[in-house]
């Protein structure tokens, strides 16, 4: 029993090997940069019935969508918030401008379809943005969608109302 080791003498065994190198933790292999001839990134963002199509390229951080600037086209301050969360998120503020044309749903779902997009291209032009954005959840299609309304309800859940005579 003269040959027990306790914890604190395995420990400083880890470096007693000569010539070996201890595994590095592996990195997760960084996506490529992937961008069009006019030096702009692509993606697709869903939300709801919404469907925005949206290039990002260097820029001045002007956002337009369908033709019209953010401000008009996204009246409510709080659609604006939400387009503008991953540039605030990666600190780019200002240094991207926006393409957008998004058809389908209302304002909030095409507001959510354009956070989606823009965060998606983001990601296509800067890889290594990747890990916050994720993090944060904008890569993740919001799958939430109205329930459709079922045969002999007045809604989707909803019953008509119960009449006793």
């Amino acid at each position: 029993m003269a040959d027990e080791q306790t914890m604190t003498d395995l420990k400083d065994l880890g470096g007693a090997v000569e010539g070996t190198v201890a595994p590095a933790a592996p990195a997760a292999p960084l996506r490529e940069k992937i961008v069009d001839k006019q030096g702009r990134a692509y993606a697709t963002g869903r939300r709801k019935d919404a469907v925005a199509r949206v290039w990002v390229k260097p820029g001045t951080g002007k956002i337009t969508i369908n033709g019209r600037d953010q401000e008009v086209y996204f009246a409510r301050p709080t659609l604006r918030l939400v387009i503008n969360q991953p540039f605030g998120l990666t600190e780019r503020v200002g240094q991207y401008d926006v393409i957008a044309t998004v058809k389908g749903g209302g304002l909030s779902g095409q507001a959510g379809a354009v956070l989606h997009g823009i965060a998606q291209a983001l990601t296509r032009f800067e890889p290594a943005l990747r890990g916050p954005v994720k993090a944060a959840g904008f890569l993740t299609r919001d799958s939430r969608a109205v329930e459709r309304k079922k045969y002999g309800k007045a809604k989707a859940r909803r019953s008509f109302q119960f009449s006793k005579r």
